[in-house]
């Protein structure tokens, strides 16, 4: 009968054990996946905020040259029928 009783003990100590050790590990799997998913939300966001810095100072660029070309060709204009009204 003792026999039996500790074969019993030490099976359900087994059993336990390895329900406890799956709770491990599905808590280790989550952990993994959620700290996979900041580190790619993180990754998206600054890959993001890179992509629009560029692209921002691009435009910022082309429309800057832009108007100084017409700024400049206005200004020619003006000064050229300046000159034929003075003239």
């Amino acid at each position: 009968m003792k026999e039996n009783a500790v074969i019993t003990i030490i099976s359900i100590t087994i059993i336990v054990l390895n329900m406890m050790m799956i709770i491990v590990l599905d808590i280790k799997n989550a952990i993994i996946m959620a700290t996979m998913a900041e580190a790619t939300t993180i990754t998206m966001a600054v890959i993001t905020a890179v992509v629009m810095a560029v692209t921002m100072a691009e435009v910022t660029v082309v429309v800057m040259a832009v108007t100084t070309a017409v700024v400049k060709d206005v200004a020619a204009v003006g000064a050229g029928c300046f000159n034929l009204i003075n003239n």
